[in-house]
C-alpha cells in the first residue's frame, strides 16, 4: 500500500496544472468587448518562416497593371484607326477633286468658244441660256475664273507675253487679257495670257533756257523787262 500510494503522488506532481481561460467575449467587470488574440479568434499566427504578404493583394496588383497596359494598347489601336480614317477620307476626296478637274480642264475651250462668240455679239437667245447654264453649272462645282484688267500681276498664275511701261501705273499690273484663266478649287487649272505694264518713272520738267550772258554784260532778268 504505501508504495501504490508513493507512485500515485509522483504521477500527481508531474500532471499539467490546470488552466482556467475565460473566453467570455465581454468583459463581466467592465462591458467592454475584449480584444482576442489570434489564436482565441480561430486564426494562428504566422510561423517564423512564414511570409506576411497576402498573395491575393500582390495577384490583385498583377491584374490591375495587366488592365491598365491593355487599356493602353486599345487606346493607341483607336488612335491609329481614328488616323487611318481620316487619312483614307482625305485621299478620297482628293481623288474626287482630281476627277472633278480633270473633267473641267477639258471644257475650258468650249468656255473660250463662249466668251468670243458674247465678245462678238453671237451669243444670244437660247444658244446663250444654254451657255449659261453651263458656266453657272461649273462655277457651282468649284471652277472660278480669273484674269482681268487692273490685277496686280501674279507670276504663279498670270503668263505675260506682252510688257510696257508708263508712269500711270505704281507696279506690275495686268492691262490685257489675252486669254482667261482658270482655277478649281486651291488648283490651277490653267494661267491666263495677259499684257502687263509696269512703273515707269515720270520725267523730271524742264528747266527754262536762259540767255547767256555777253561777255562784260549782266543777265538780263526778264520779269524786270516785264515790269
Amino acid at each position: 500500500m504505501t508504495g501504490k500510494h508513493h507512485q500515485q503522488t509522483e504521477e500527481r506532481e508531474f500532471e499539467e496544472p490546470v488552466v482556467v481561460r475565460d473566453r467570455r467575449k465581454i468583459d463581466p467587470d467592465t462591458g467592454q468587448v475584449r480584444e482576442q488574440a489570434p489564436e482565441e479568434n480561430g486564426a494562428p499566427g504566422p510561423a517564423l518562416d512564414e511570409s506576411i504578404v497576402d498573395e491575393s493583394v500582390t495577384v490583385a496588383s498583377d491584374v490591375e497593371k495587366e488592365l491598365a497596359e491593355r487599356t493602353a494598347d486599345l487606346q493607341r489601336l483607336q488612335a491609329e484607326y481614328a488616323n487611318y480614317r481620316k487619312r483614307v477620307e482625305r485621299d478620297r476626296e482628293a481623288v474626287v477633286v482630281t476627277a472633278k478637274a480633270s473633267v473641267v480642264g477639258e471644257l475650258l475651250p468650249l468656255l473660250d468658244d463662249l466668251e468670243r462668240a458674247e465678245q462678238h455679239g453671237d451669243l444670244t437667245g437660247a444658244f446663250k441660256a444654254v451657255a449659261d447654264k453651263l458656266v453657272a453649272g461649273l462655277q457651282r462645282a468649284g471652277l472660278e475664273p480669273f484674269g482681268a484688267e487692273g490685277e496686280t500681276f501674279d507670276p504663279s498664275v498670270h503668263e505675260a507675253v506682252q510688257h510696257s511701261t508708263s508712269p500711270e501705273v505704281s507696279g506690275p499690273t495686268v492691262t490685257t487679257v489675252l486669254r482667261r484663266g482658270y482655277r478649281f478649287g486651291d488648283r490651277v487649272l490653267r494661267a491666263a495670257l495677259v499684257g502687263v505694264t509696269d512703273h515707269e518713272p515720270a520725267p523730271a520738267p524742264a528747266e527754262p533756257a536762259v540767255d547767256a550772258p555777253v561777255e562784260g554784260e549782266l543777265p538780263i532778268d526778264s520779269n524786270e523787262n516785264a515790269g
